[in-house]
């Protein structure tokens, strides 16, 4: 497992992101600090947005805070395994986004066991995959597959039988 140290990275983040911001016109504030990792897969770094323009970084899903917690991941030089060890949150967002997956994969759990067919869930990034997979991790009469490549990577819940 990679660590990241604070002391070198927190400085190296707020630069990036204060000139992100300032290029982009983005009224836009960053909070960075060191987590306290209870796992291997939870993160070392977070960065709590605020500021005037944050329904910008929240629509679409969170899509363009995705793009900056990964563009920041490349300004550490993390691999693509390891992007997990930083996270990008605003107004709880994340937390927010995790209940939402864990109650979509319930339904989608319960549809598969009474119908016996297989489901597909929708693209999504491998933080919000994880949420999924341990969802349905204790659900006896399902199990889950990740499937594709890249971008296109999604769930599918299988009955078992």
């Amino acid at each position: 497992m990679t660590t990241l140290d604070p002391a070198v990275a927190i400085p190296k983040l707020e630069e990036f992101l204060k000139t992100m911001a300032k290029a982009g016109r983005l009224d836009l504030r960053f909070k960075v600090s060191a987590a306290t990792p209870k796992t291997e897969h939870d993160p070392q770094l977070r960065v709590e947005c605020d500021g005037q323009d944050v329904d910008i970084l929240l629509g679409r899903g969170g899509e363009l805070l995705d793009a900056i917690e990964h563009l920041a991941a490349k300004v550490l030089r993390l691999h693509s395994d390891e992007q997990s060890l930083i996270v990008f949150d605003s107004h709880n967002f994340r937390s927010d986004r995790a209940l939402e997956l864990r109650l979509m994969a319930e339904a989608a759990a319960e549809r598969v066991e009474h119908s016996g067919q297989k489901f597909e869930m929708s693209p999504m990034n491998s933080r919000d995959r994880r949420i999924v997979h341990l969802a349905l991790k204790g659900r006896s009469g399902v199990r889950t597959e990740s499937d594709g490549a890249g971008s296109h990577r999604r769930i599918i819940i299988f009955p078992n039988k």
